[in-house]
C-alpha cells in the first residue's frame, strides 16, 4: 500500500487546494470487522439552538481501498452519562478541539485524537478527527472516524444494517472539547455505501460527522469497500467537568 503522504500528494492535496484549500482526510479511514449483534436504543432530543451557516466546500475524490485487517477485541462496557449540561453560549472565537465522543443509546465512548503526519492507517481504541476540517461550535464540519470494531464505532455499523439505520435518527451524540466544553447533537441522516466524501464537503451550516466502514465486498476480501457516515446536528452545549472532557486516550496500533 502507498504511504499516506505519498497519496495525499499525489490525489488530494492539488485537487484541494486548487478547489478551496481544505486539506484531505488520512488514506486509513477505513477498516472493517464481521458484525454479529445490532444495538440501538432512542434518546430524546433537547431544545435546538441557533446554527451559524458556512458556505459549501468542493467535494472530495474516490477514497482510496486498503488493506482489510483481523478479527476485533473484545468488547468493554461503556456507561452513558446521567445528565446533560444546561445550554449555554460556547466562547468565541474558539482554538478547542474535540476530545471525546459519546453516543449513549449505542453504548459508544471514545476518546479522540487528532491524526498523526503521514498517518496509514487509523489508531484502535480512539476516535480520530480530521484537522484540516471545523471543530464542535465554530459553524463548520467535525469530522470523526474510527474502526468498525467492538469498543469502537462497530454499534453505528450495526444500527445502520437495519432498515438503513432509521432507529439512529434522532439519537444524541455528545461531543467533549478541550476548553471543557460538551456539545449536543442530534442524528438526522444516515448514508451507506459512500465511496467519496462530497456529501460532507458539500454540506451547509454545522454539523458533526461521524464515519465507519462497512467492510469488504463480495468477492474483493482485501478490499475495504464504501463507508458508512452518519450526519448529527448542533442541539446546544454548555460547561463540562474538566475530567469528563479529558478522558485518557491510549491510542494502539492496529493489529
Amino acid at each position: 500500500m502507498r504511504s499516506l503522504a505519498a497519496w495525499l500528494v499525489g490525489r488530494l492535496v492539488p485537487a484541494v487546494l486548487i478547489a478551496s484549500g481544505v486539506a484531505l482526510l488520512a488514506a486509513g479511514l477505513l477498516a472493517w470487522t464481521d458484525p454479529s449483534v445490532i444495538g440501538s436504543a432512542g434518546s430524546p432530543a433537547p431544545s435546538s439552538v441557533a446554527i451559524v451557516s458556512a458556505p459549501p466546500a468542493t467535494p472530495l475524490p474516490t477514497l482510496q481501498p486498503i488493506p482489510s485487517v483481523g478479527p476485533a477485541s473484545s468488547p468493554s462496557a461503556m456507561p452513558a452519562p446521567s445528565t446533560m449540561p444546561t445550554p449555554s453560549p460556547s466562547p468565541s472565537p474558539r482554538t478547542a478541539v474535540v476530545t471525546r465522543v459519546v453516543v449513549p443509546a449505542l453504548r459508544i465512548d471514545l476518546p479522540v485524537v487528532k491524526a498523526p503526519a503521514n498517518e496509514s492507517f487509523p489508531y484502535c481504541d480512539v476516535a480520530e478527527y480530521l484537522p484540516a476540517l471545523s471543530q464542535p461550535g465554530r459553524g463548520g464540519q467535525t469530522f470523526l472516524y474510527a474502526h468498525a470494531r467492538d469498543g469502537m464505532f462497530l454499534p453505528i455499523l450495526e444500527a445502520s444494517q437495519v432498515s438503513d439505520g432509521k432507529a439512529m435518527i434522532g439519537m444524541v451524540v455528545q461531543a467533549y472539547t478541550s476548553d471543557d466544553m460538551v456539545f449536543l447533537y442530534q442524528i438526522a441522516d444516515v448514508y451507506r455505501h459512500q465511496d467519496s466524501l462530497d456529501t460532507v464537503f458539500n454540506a451547509s451550516g454545522e454539523n458533526l460527522w461521524l464515519q465507519t466502514s462497512e467492510g469488504p465486498r463480495a468477492g474483493n476480501p482485501g478490499y475495504t469497500g464504501r463507508v458508512l457516515i452518519v450526519r448529527a446536528e448542533p442541539i446546544s452545549s454548555g460547561p463540562a467537568d474538566h475530567a469528563d472532557a479529558h478522558p485518557v486516550a491510549k491510542p494502539r496500533v492496529c493489529s
